[in-house]
Formats: C-alpha cells, structure tokens, sequence
C-alpha cells in the first residue's frame, strides 16, 4: 500500500513545490516594487521612495530565505532517496542470504 500525501506538506517534494511557488510570488511582488520605485522617484515622493526601498530590501531578504529553503529541500530529497536506495540494496543481500542458507 502507497502512501497518498493529504496536503502539499505531507511530502518533500509538495513542500517543495509550495516553496517554489511562494518563491515566484515573491520575485512578482519584487518586480512591482521596482516598478513602483521608479514612479516614486519620477514624482518627487522621496519619502514613499524609501518605504519601498525598506519593502524592497525585505523582500530580498525574504527571498534569499526561500531559496535556502528550497536549498534544504532538495537535499533532503537526494538524501532520502539515498537511504532508500541503501535500504533497498539492504533488503536484497537479505533475500540473498535467506536464499543460500
């Protein structure tokens, strides 16, 4: 019987993949942020110009996080799948033995 993950975090590789997407999210929202920067300075809003700029560094912040993140995940995804493997090579020099015996 196969287990069938319920949420998208139920699973590396759902978590994974929600990573991913709050990722894009945020390099959306980054890019809408440049754009509203460049407005704030064509209109003299020094001080709306520097709010976004604090916005801006957050979000690059909040960025580099998701990336490690994803970083992490993938490398316990690699580890994973060598345990299993491992343990499957295991279980064959078992049925091995079993078998010579």
């Amino acid at each position: 019987m196969s287990y069938q993950p319920e949420t998208p975090f139920d699973s590396i590789e759902g978590s994974h993949e929600y990573v991913a997407l709050l990722a894009e999210a945020i390099a959306e929202a980054r890019r809408d942020v440049d754009a509203d920067i460049l407005a704030a300075e064509r209109e003299g809003a020094e001080r709306r110009k520097q709010a976004l700029l604090l916005v801006a560094y957050n979000l690059a912040k909040l960025n580099l996080h998701f990336t490690n993140s994803r970083r992490i995940l993938n490398d316990l995804r690699t580890l994973r799948r060598l345990l299993l493997a491992e343990r499957g090579q295991a279980a064959g020099k078992t049925d091995e033995i079993a078998e010579g015996a």
